[in-house]
């Protein structure tokens, strides 16, 4: 059927650390409820995540013009797709409430699950609006004024860290029964700073990474989003520096995004974002181990571990 074939190219071929994150979440915490049967359905929770996100980067490449996704063309982009993708990805999406619908009903953590995607859909879909908003898609002219780091941190904060890992997290939570509000906020608190870093090192591999490696193409400068290095660039240009890049980002000729990476090699910020994301790796360590709740330290270190270091 189509939407099987939409499910095959979509789903499948990413990293699916999330997924991955959210088994390991419940085998720590679940403690004695860890059943062969209680896996299942954690591993059911994770994919249903995997369609959430498979859902949100459809709409997210059709918007940004990407071309590659995860090492193929996307999506929108095969025959007779265009813009049904919108249809599509609404359909992988509500397939997720059909999930929990059928497989945990009647459970104790079955409103609680609704209730953990719909508000995490709400916030990803709040940041990817900023995101877009203050793109070349939005506007024909760019104003980089309002790229500063505090917009930046909303927009991460929004369309990457809470699904990437708070939602995961809570799942896990929610099906390992765990009600202490307390657990919920120290959890958040350490994982959206998670989120925060994990977003740097998207940027620094757009700008710096292997295209073939991370399974999609560099867009960030053409499409004038604001990104940790444009929002770096700002605070450190020159105003001879600024001029550049007010002439030169958020457009498509390849002369003009060479200036603006050769503007971000002059500033240094390769040096500076490494040095930036080292210190903060320590810092999330430090913050992890002073966690009180009673959560396991060592699934949140797990986390900084797969992250650190990673190329792609």
């Amino acid at each position: 059927t189509f939407l099987l074939q939409v499910l095959e190219y979509n789903v499948p071929g990413g990293k699916q650390f999330r997924a991955l994150i959210l088994i390991h979440a419940y085998q720590l915490l679940a403690n004695e409820q860890v059943t062969k049967e209680n896996i299942r359905l954690a591993r059911i929770l994770a994919w249903c995540g995997e369609l959430m996100q498979a859902a949100g980067l459809m709409i997210d490449d059709i918007q940004d013009k990407s071309v590659l996704r995860r090492g193929q063309p996307c999506w929108y982009l095969n025959d007779n797709v265009g813009l049904s993708v919108i249809t599509d990805a609404l359909k992988l999406k509500n397939s997720v409430y059909y999930i929990l619908q059928k497989y945990f009903k009647g459970k104790t953590c079955y409103v609680n699950l609704l209730e953990t995607f719909h508000n995490i859909i709400l916030k990803t879909l709040d940041g990817q609006i900023l995101d877009l908003q203050l793109s070349k898609n939005f506007s024909k002219k760019l104003n980089l004024n309002l790229f500063t780091m505090d917009q930046y941190k909303c927009i991460v904060r929004n369309k990457t860290s809470y699904y990437s890992f708070v939602c995961p997290v809570f799942l896990a939570m929610n099906l390992a029964g765990i009600k202490d509000p307390e657990k919920f906020k120290q959890a958040e608190t350490i994982l959206l700073e998670i989120g925060h870093l994990f977003q740097v090192q998207d940027d620094f591999l757009d700008f710096f990474g292997d295209s073939e490696a991370i399974g999609k193409d560099s867009t960030d400068i053409q499409q004038g989003k604001c990104t940790w290095f444009i929002v770096m660039a700002l605070q450190r240009a020159t105003p001879e520096q600024r001029e550049i890049l007010e002439q030169c980002y958020g457009f498509s000729d390849p002369e003009k995004v060479k200036c603006v990476k050769q503007l971000f090699n002059d500033l240094d910020l390769h040096k500076v974002c490494i040095s930036y994301t080292e210190q903060a790796f320590n810092l999330l360590r430090e913050r992890i181990q002073e966690m009180s709740c009673g959560l396991p330290h060592c699934f949140f270190l797990d986390i900084l571990n797969i992250l650190y270091r990673r190329r792609s």
